[in-house]
């Protein structure tokens, strides 16, 4: 695998380095475990956490949980509208239903 060759041509000159690669390896190649179809839309949920964290760092200090919890529960809602007019939906049932890990897991029976 190409992760492991790169820590390996590091090890000699930086070993610290190489050490780090090989312990953040399973952490970082998490979303291989994903369906095909949901890792390239994998980055919309990076790209909410980065907008989370530019909005609470503008405002540093917050008065109370409920002000965090307000802000944070507005950038959800507006994301969430976003992702709800969008031609391709996110992720669907039908999509997700697979990676289940309990086989009693089935998807609601839709009324024809």
């Amino acid at each position: 695998m190409q992760w492991r060759k790169v820590s390996d041509q590091l090890r000699p000159k930086l070993p610290k380095l190489a050490g780090f690669l090989d312990e953040a390896e399973t952490d970082v190649l998490a979303y291989m475990t994903f369906p095909p179809q949901h890792r390239t839309k994998l980055h919309s949920i990076e790209r909410l956490n980065g907008e989370i964290k530019r909005r609470t760092e503008v405002i540093g200090i917050f008065p109370n949980e409920d002000a965090i919890v307000r802000l944070i529960g507005a950038i959800l809602l507006e994301q969430n509208d976003e992702w709800a007019v969008q031609r391709a939906r996110y992720m669907t049932l039908e999509t997700i239903a697979p990676l289940s890990d309990d086989p009693t897991v089935s998807l609601p029976a839709i009324a024809s």
